[in-house]
């Protein structure tokens, strides 16, 4: 999580203080799970990336890694993979 906090900086400076904030306080699974929990509610900082071309650096195109999908439940899965398709990424 931290990682994808540091390539959005760097490569789309795009700043998520708000979502670091997040990591920090709740390690990264949690803080990603209660984004996802937010349902159908879009964060700021996922339209942030998605107006600069970065939903590759979003949390929801990096719990579907093939690495991380166990870490998460079916449902928060397909929140994920949802939002991502409605702002037009395919996962």
């Amino acid at each position: 999580m931290v990682d994808i906090y540091n390539h959005a900086r760097s490569e789309c400076n795009y700043n998520a203080t708000y979502f670091i904030r997040m990591v920090s306080n709740y390690g990264g699974i949690d803080a990603a799970k209660r984004l996802l929990r937010s349902g159908d509610l879009v964060q700021s900082g996922f339209i942030a990336l998605w107006k600069r071309g970065c939903l590759s650096l979003s949390m929801e195109a990096l719990v579907l890694k093939p690495e991380f999908r166990q870490l998460f439940t079916k449902e928060e899965l397909m929140i994920a993979e949802n939002r991502l398709r409605e702002y037009g990424y395919e996962p």
